[in-house]
């Protein structure tokens, strides 16, 4: 078996989807349908069942899975072991990143970052808070880089920026009905929001948690997967939502939103990385790299 079997297999494993997997790892679906027949075949064994489109771990596939990380890790640490010795920043990192930072804050970084170590290779995946929390946990991605709050206490996490928050509405909403100066009436408001698990939709919790209610309180009048759809809805005035300074400052400034007067907390942006993995030197340089260009602006 090789190391490219062994990182198919746990990408297949952990999505239960072949297309999913293969889009994760940057080939086609036959060539990781064909790696997953070959590993079978190989060794005789079944490792998956077809439920419908999806498939499944079979008992022998769930027994092989924690050895096919096992020896994934090993290989990684024997890289990292190699690169140490030769000083050289190479090898490839894989960035989970939260929504509004992937599509905002992270990519002029990276670019420059590439500029400084050509050698090292980037993929970058998009997921929420949750999803980049689970992609660093289980080894999918090196690192993360999230703006809402992390649950498992084995991560590491780093600030490397500040986000400022905006409660903003269509330039057309009518006034909004403040409870006390700079304190809207948020009860009043038809509301537009993240998914569950999004760093936007957290902040949005807090504020209604503050003034004594539950989000089930709020009028939720779309639920939306991206900040960029929220946005747009947004400008149509379709209602209000809470949302980065990065994704609607322009639109602010152009007049087609308005910001409402509130006082939000500012969030960080972080880096959370796996206590109990080493860092390469790949790693390392863009740690540095991300926390030099975010005290830079």
């Amino acid at each position: 078996m090789t190391l490219d079997q062994l990182r198919i297999f746990v990408a297949v494993a952990e999505r239960g989807h072949m297309t999913k997997a293969a889009e994760l790892l940057g080939i086609s679906q036959s060539a990781a349908s064909a790696a997953i027949r070959a590993l079978e075949e190989q060794h005789g064994v079944h490792l998956f069942n077809r439920v419908g489109r999806n498939i499944e771990l079979a008992q022998t596939g769930h027994r092989f899975l924690p050895e096919a990380k096992a020896v994934l890790e090993r290989a990684a640490a024997a890289r990292n072991v190699l690169e140490h010795v030769s000083q050289t920043v190479a090898g490839s990192l894989s960035i989970a990143a939260s929504l509004t930072i992937a599509s905002y804050w992270l990519p002029r970084r990276l670019a420059s970052f590439h500029e400084a170590y050509p050698a090292v290779r980037l993929s970058v995946t998009i997921g929420n808070t949750r999803q980049v929390e689970a992609n660093v946990l289980d080894g999918t991605a090196d690192l993360g880089l999230v703006e809402g709050r992390t649950e498992s206490d084995i991560l590491r996490r780093t600030k490397v920026d500040v986000d400022r928050l905006m409660l903003v509405v269509a330039a057309s909403h009518p006034e909004i009905v403040e409870i006390a100066p700079g304190r809207p009436d948020i009860r009043g408001l038809r509301w537009i929001i993240r998914e569950g698990g999004s760093g936007t939709r957290e902040v949005l919790e807090d504020l209604a948690r503050r003034e004594g209610i539950s989000l089930a309180d709020l009028q939720i009048f779309l639920v939306l997967p991206s900040n960029e759809a929220v946005r747009q809805a947004v400008e149509a005035g379709a209602g209000a939502t809470i949302i980065s300074d990065l994704v609607v400052g322009r639109a602010v400034a152009e007049g087609s939103l308005r910001s409402v007067p509130l006082e939000l907390p500012k969030r960080d942006f972080a880096m959370i990385t796996h206590r109990d993995r080493q860092a390469s030197l790949a790693q390392m340089a863009l740690k540095a790299h991300l926390g030099a260009s975010a005290d830079h602006g």
